[in-house]
């Protein structure tokens, strides 16, 4: 990968990670609206998703980081850690949407359960039997 492509990914890594507070946290505020461009005639609406997507932005530019320190470091093991990297994301991501759901950005409190399950489980084993 030549320095132009790491250089890109980094900044847009840094970007994403920037941005995510404010669909994770601040999307109520009106100067955050504009800057994302969207319209909020019913932000309960918009919440959820704010949040899912500002998460997973979250995780995807970390990722990214994470992909170009392995680059650096030169490890033999760099396909199994982009697979482990791979499945960190969704872990995290199904955690995510448990924390939406806990804040009450579902219509329903509990409506994410069977969500959450589904796209955590298999990753998470995936996770610990690479780590035990």
């Amino acid at each position: 990968m030549n320095m132009v492509a790491q250089l890109a990914a980094l900044i847009g890594a840094l970007i994403y990670i920037a941005v995510a507070p404010m669909q994770l946290f601040l999307i109520e505020r009106p100067a955050v609206q504009r800057f994302l461009r969207i319209r909020a005639e019913n932000i309960a609406d918009i919440r959820l998703w704010a949040f899912v997507v500002g998460a997973r932005n979250l995780v995807a530019g970390l990722g990214t980081i994470l992909g170009l320190v392995i680059l650096h470091t030169g490890n033999d093991i760099v396909r199994g850690t982009l697979v482990l990297a791979g499945c960190v994301y969704m872990f995290l991501g199904g955690i995510i949407m448990a924390v939406a759901d806990m804040r009450g950005y579902y219509p329903r409190k509990g409506d994410s359960v069977i969500g959450d399950i589904g796209s955590s489980l298999l990753p998470l084993v995936a996770i610990t039997a690479t780590l035990t």
